[in-house]
C-alpha cells in the first residue's frame, strides 16, 4: 500500500484519460466487407438505446435520431473514423441503424465527369 491508503497500481488512471480504441472497438481494427461506409454516408437509427449496450453504441444511437454523416459522428464521439466504421457496422449488423449512401456520392463515383478529368489530366501534365 502506498502512503495515501491505496494499494500500488491503483488509481494510477486519472479522470479523462482517453479510453484505448481497441477498447471502445472490441479490439477489432476493421469493420468488415459486409458494406462500406465513407465519411459522407448518413446514418439514423432504426432503434432505441437497449440496457447492455456499450456506451459508444448508446451515443450513436442518441444522435442519429435525425440523419447524421459518418464525418460528423466521427467529430461529435472524438474517435477516429476507423473506430466509428466498427462501431457501425456493429449496429448496421443488428438493423438498429440505417446507412444511407448520400446521392452525390453514390452518381460522382458512378459517373465521372470527364471534362473535369481531361483539366486534371492537363494540369498534372504541365507541372
Amino acid at each position: 500500500m502506498s502512503g495515501d491508503g491505496r494499494a500500488a497500481g491503483e488509481g494510477d488512471w486519472e479522470e479523462g484519460t482517453p479510453v484505448p480504441l481497441y477498447i471502445v472497438t472490441g479490439g477489432r481494427t476493421e469493420a468488415g466487407e459486409e458494406r462500406v461506409l465513407d465519411l459522407v454516408t448518413l446514418i439514423v437509427a432504426r432503434s432505441e438505446p437497449q440496457p447492455g449496450m456499450r456506451p459508444e453504441h448508446v451515443s450513436i444511437l442518441r444522435m442519429c435520431t435525425g440523419p447524421l454523416s459518418v464525418a460528423e459522428l466521427s467529430a461529435y464521439l472524438d474517435l477516429p473514423f476507423s473506430a466509428v466504421q466498427v462501431l457501425l457496422a456493429d449496429l448496421v449488423g443488428d438493423c438498429l441503424v440505417e446507412a444511407r449512401q448520400t446521392r452525390a456520392a453514390h452518381t460522382a463515383a458512378a459517373d465521372p465527369d470527364v471534362e473535369i478529368l481531361k483539366a486534371l489530366i492537363d494540369g498534372l501534365q504541365r507541372l
